[in-house]
């Protein structure tokens, strides 16, 4: 049997997806009274623009029980099974519209909750194209790739909390002190949701620096695989140091660069920076 391999567009692959022929369901970002389909008609500078003329931040949307049957109804037709991942559902309705309209194709989709999301998520992604490529049947590859959610690092700094506070995930008080006093927080996934795990103080520069010092504290032990650095149209400075604080601390076969979609974009802010990688063997 065949089997293809589908996801949301917020697992912010980049180039990755046409070389792994990915089949990706946009979700939608909604500028005002008019929407856009992420990763196909608006970039992070569109949403820039918006939010700095209008003060608001964008609004997203996922696709409908009806919008995800569509999707996976060609690839069903042409024999494939197909295995779908979503961003976690603890943070968006995809997963379990997705769920639903895959009852309709009798065991022929399976719908995976990533519990992450952005490269997070994408690296569940790709390491279920590593799976079909070694030959292992659909339900293998679900049951490996379910077994790695807890393991999967999402984390990421913001640059300020801008964003952050417009969206309601901080006070005015915490925006206002976090971008006088140079505070950074770290936010990463915890079962399916993100959290504050821990603030830096200083720079960017240093925040990176001390970010990638801790993961190699924490993660003695990582998939080396490959590892993904996804930022928000950050500083290309702060983007090669990044590369560079990673390359030496850690021996990743491969380190992709990926920029965030428009849905991630909307909800941190521009020059947000994160060093995203699986744990564990």
């Amino acid at each position: 049997m065949k089997i293809k391999i589908t996801t949301d567009s917020t697992c912010d692959l980049g180039e990755s997806i046409q070389k792994r022929n990915i089949a990706v369901m946009p979700l939608s970002v909604i500028l005002g009274a008019n929407s856009y389909r992420d990763g196909i008609d608006i970039t992070p500078a569109d949403i820039f623009a918006y939010v700095a003329k209008t003060n608001e931040l964008p609004k997203t949307a996922a696709p409908s029980i009806a919008d995800y049957e569509e999707f996976f109804r060609p690839f069903v037709e042409e024999g494939y099974e197909v295995l779908h991942f979503n961003i976690s559902e603890k943070s968006s309705s995809a997963h379990a519209y997705a769920r639903e309209a895959a009852k309709i194709f009798c065991g022929k989709v399976t719908v995976i909750d990533s519990m992450a999301l952005s490269s997070g998520q994408g690296l569940m992604v790709m390491k279920a194209a590593d799976l079909v490529g070694e030959g292992l049947s659909a339900s293998e590859i679900a049951s490996r790739v379910k077994a790695l959610a807890p393991k999967i690092n999402t984390s990421f700094i913001p640059d300020r909390l801008d964003y952050l506070y417009k969206g309601g995930r901080c006070s005015r008080m915490s925006m206002y002190g976090a971008n006088l006093l140079k505070i950074h927080p770290l936010i990463a996934m915890n079962q399916g949701q993100l959290i504050v795990k821990k603030k830096y103080k200083g720079s960017m520069d240093k925040c990176i620096k001390n970010y990638v010092a801790d993961l190699k504290e924490e993660y003695p032990v990582y998939d080396k695989t490959r590892c993904f650095i996804t930022h928000s149209s950050a500083d290309e400075s702060l983007v090669q140091l990044a590369k560079k604080e990673v390359a030496a601390a850690f021996e990743f076969d491969e380190v992709l660069e990926t920029v965030a979609g428009g849905v991630i974009t909307g909800h941190c802010g521009r020059n947000t920076l994160g060093v995203l990688f699986i744990a564990g063997q």
